[in-house]
């Protein structure tokens, strides 16, 4: 056992346990090292778990790194259709809500960091990552997500709240424009000037989508 390797956590018990270790320190190279410098080594090492234990479980490092994108992308997926839920379920006042939802939308989530880490080297590698691993990431995370945010736009229109003939397109307008203007890394921005950029942008959202009559 290497010197790192002595410094893990021992994997739980059982293939399930292994399985998950693997993916899990899998991860956490990934978004530290990107798809093409990760090395099955340095996973190894990662999850605590010998090159072979990594082989019995998946073919070569690009079925590990497909297993492990959409974990992770099913995961924030989770926590970002829990966020549009919980703020559009139920409008009121449609602007005041919307704002909740854009400033609950990008409070940094710690327990997101690994993926989104991953996600930042998915599109720095996107050349040399295998294209059905990328479909599947995006049909897993992103083309999910946005689904579920257009099936809750869909209602404010036939509301009559919203003026939307496309709800697919109006949904990735209003996630790409509560998040213009920030930086990559944004923990370090005042809750006034969040508050500003996520308004701005729904300000912007709702002059191309608010419903005019006459």
């Amino acid at each position: 056992m290497t010197r790192e390797n002595a410094t893990k956590p021992r994997p739980r018990g059982g293939l399930v346990g292994k399985r998950q270790a693997i993916l899990d320190g899998a991860l956490a190279v990934f978004a530290r090292d990107g798809y093409t410098r990760a090395s099955i080594d340095a996973i190894s090492d990662e999850a605590g778990v010998s090159t072979r234990t990594i082989y019995n479980h998946f073919t070569d490092k690009a079925g590990l790194f497909l297993a492990v994108i959409q974990e992770s992308a099913t995961r924030a997926a989770d926590v970002q259709i829990a966020v549009i839920d919980r703020h559009l379920r139920k409008v009121t006042d449609l602007e005041a809500d919307l704002v909740e939802f854009g400033l609950d939308w990008v409070t940094p989530r710690p327990d997101s960091a690994a993926h989104f880490s991953l996600v930042g080297q998915i599109n720095a590698e996107a050349g040399h990552i295998p294209q059905e691993v990328i479909d599947a990431w995006q049909e897993t995370g992103p083309r999910r997500v946005r689904r579920e945010l257009a099936s809750h736009l869909r209602p404010l229109a036939e509301r009559g709240l919203l003026r939307i003939d496309d709800p697919d397109r109006a949904a990735l307008h209003l996630l790409l424009l509560i998040s213009a203007g920030l930086p990559a890394h944004h923990a370090a921005l005042s809750a006034d000037e969040l508050t500003a950029t996520v308004t701005a942008g729904i300000h912007t959202f709702l002059y191309g989508h608010l419903r005019r009559d006459g």
